[in-house]
């Protein structure tokens, strides 16, 4: 005979409601270690760099994340414009300015 017979198998067993917490235990345990040591910190970044966009005023001497440095002569919705030079003014967004420095510090270089 070239077919084997088949035979009904048991139904499985129902599982342990507490099997199935023990296995999503570890995924648990890494989303809040994930949330603690990732997302958080980079949500706490965000709210501050958000916070000294607002805060950007005319006079602030800047750095932008490109690293160029400059003075502030103009702040609008989306764009700054920054005197880099006497008489040289770029426009650059202002996701794109990166920290306020002290008063004085483009002196001192």
């Amino acid at each position: 005979m070239l077919i084997s017979n088949a035979f009904a198998q048991a139904a499985p067993a129902a599982q342990d409601p507490m099997s199935t917490l023990t296995g999503l235990l570890p995924m648990i345990l890494m989303f809040v270690v994930l949330w603690f040591l990732m997302i958080r910190p980079q949500m706490k970044r965000q709210k501050e760099h958000k916070a000294l966009l607002e805060g950007l005023q005319k006079n602030d001497e800047v750095a932008t994340s490109s690293g160029i440095l400059g003075k502030v002569v103009q702040v609008g919705d989306n764009f700054v414009h920054v005197e880099i030079a006497p008489d040289t003014v770029i426009v650059v967004q202002k996701p794109a300015i990166g920290t306020v420095l002290q008063k004085g510090t483009l002196k001192s270089l």
